[in-house]
């Protein structure tokens, strides 16, 4: 399973909207509100790497609201 974390700026006064939106979208293992320069973090996991960029990333990118995503693969040593 390949995981990643979204970090996610949103609108201002957007973060509670776009968190709950996030966790509806299938792949999206947990979404939560935080502190600093991103408004949200998101856990997210697919089976592959292709299915995590086709099938979630680009859903989360798509919620209205959301202004810049990062994210950060998780790679094992």
């Amino acid at each position: 399973m390949i995981r990643a974390y979204i970090l996610v700026q949103t609108e201002v006064g957007a973060s509670t909207s776009v968190t709950t939106a996030l966790r509806d979208i299938a792949g999206v293992d947990s979404a939560e509100d935080v502190t600093g320069p991103y408004d949200v973090i998101a856990v997210v996991s697919a089976p592959t790497m292709q299915e995590l960029g086709r099938g979630v990333i680009a859903k989360v990118q798509a919620v209205p609201r959301i202004t810049r995503t990062t994210t950060c693969a998780v790679v094992e040593f």
